[in-house]
C-alpha cells in the first residue's frame, strides 16, 4: 500500500488505531468454539465489526503458528479476506523476522508476494544484509523494531548514556540502507519519554506504537511527543479490544473500547487545527 492512501485513511476516518488480532483459542467466546475454524470465525466478526474505525490491522503471527498448519490455515484465510473485503486497511505481519539475507528475501516473499501483507516486522540485529531483501518490495514496508515495551528492552537497548544507546544507533543507522524509505519502526507506548528524541532522528517515518490498553501505554502522551506533519502514527491495541467480553455480546464490548479510541484520537487530530 502507498502510504499516502493511509495517511488519507487516517484523515477520513479520524483515527491512526491498529487492531491487533492477537487471536487465542483459548480466550475467544465459548460458542464460536463449534464452528470449523473458530479463530477465524472470530477474526472475520471482528474485522467486519470494527473496520469503520479502524486503519490498520496487525496480525501477530505467532498465535496462529503454534497451532500448526491448522493455525496456518487460519492465517492466510483472516489475511486473504481483509485483503478482499477491506483492501483500504493497511496490514502488518507481525512476526518479527530476521536472519541472513537469502533467508530474509524467502521472509519476504512469503509476507509479502504469497499472503500479501502491506508490511511485515523484523528485527535489525543482524544488519543491513538481512533487513534489506524485505526493502526492495515496492509498497511494501519493512516495520524495524526500534524501542520495544518489554521489560527486557533495557538489557539492550537502552544505555545509562542515550547517546551509546542501541535503538539510537539502529534509527541512525536503518536511514543509510538501500530502500530506506520502505522503512517504519516499532516504538513501544511504555517508552513515550523517547519519542521526542527518536522523531529527532527520523522526523518523517510512521511509527508502530503497541503497548495501549492492557498494557497501560498513554494515548495523549504519545500523541504529543510522536505525531509529525502526516500524523505518522499507528497505535495498536490487541488484548483490551478482541477480549473486552466473552459472551454473545463480545462484538459489541469490543466496539465500545474501539468507538472510544476513535474519539480520543479525533480530539487528538482536531488539535492540530487549533
Amino acid at each position: 500500500m502507498d502510504l499516502n492512501k493511509l495517511i488519507n485513511e487516517i484523515k477520513n476516518k479520524k483515527s491512526f488505531l491498529c487492531l491487533g488480532l492477537d487471536s487465542d483459542l483459548s480466550k475467544i467466546p465459548a460458542f464460536l468454539l463449534k464452528n470449523n475454524d473458530p479463530i477465524f470465525s472470530f477474526n472475520k466478526a471482528l474485522v467486519d465489526c470494527l473496520h469503520e474505525f479502524i486503519v490498520a490491522i496487525k496480525i501477530n503471527t505467532a498465535f496462529y503458528e503454534e497451532n500448526g498448519s491448522q493455525g496456518w490455515s487460519t492465517l492466510e484465510k483472516t489475511i486473504n479476506y481483509i485483503n478482499l473485503k477491506y483492501p483500504d486497511l493497511f496490514t502488518i505481519a507481525d512476526a518479527k523476522r530476521g536472519d541472513i539475507g537469502n533467508t530474509s528475501d524467502k521472509y519476504a516473499k512469503a509476507f509479502f508476494k504469497n499472503l500479501s501483507f502491506d508490511s511485515v516486522t523484523v528485527s535489525p540485529y543482524m544488519g543491513s544484509d538481512s533487513v534489506e531483501p524485505f526493502l526492495k518490495y515496492k509498497n511494501k514496508h519493512t516495520i524495524l523494531l526500534g524501542l520495544t515495551s518489554n521489560n527486557g528492552s533495557k538489557d539492550f537497548q537502552i544505555s545509562s548514556s542515550d547517546r551509546n544507546s542501541l535503538f539510537r544507533r539502529v534509527l541512525e543507522k536503518s536511514k543509510k540502507w538501500k530502500g530506506s524509505g520502505n522503512l517504519m519502526y516499532v516504538v513501544g507506548a511504555t517508552k513515550s519519554d523517547h519519542l521526542k528524541e527518536i522523531r529527532s532522528i527520523i522526523p518523517d517515518s510512521f511509527l508502530l506504537v503497541p503497548g495501549f490498553g492492557a498494557q497501560g501505554g498513554d494515548l495523549k502522551e504519545t500523541f504529543e511527543n510522536g505525531v509529525n506533519k502526516n500524523i505518522g502514527l499507528l497505535i495498536n491495541s490487541s488484548r483490551s479490544i478482541i477480549y473486552a467480553g466473552n459472551g454473545d455480546d463480545y462484538l459489541d464490548k469490543s466496539l465500545q473500547v474501539v468507538k472510544a479510541y476513535q474519539l480520543e484520537m479525533n480530539d487528538l487530530l482536531n488539535s492540530l487545527d487549533d
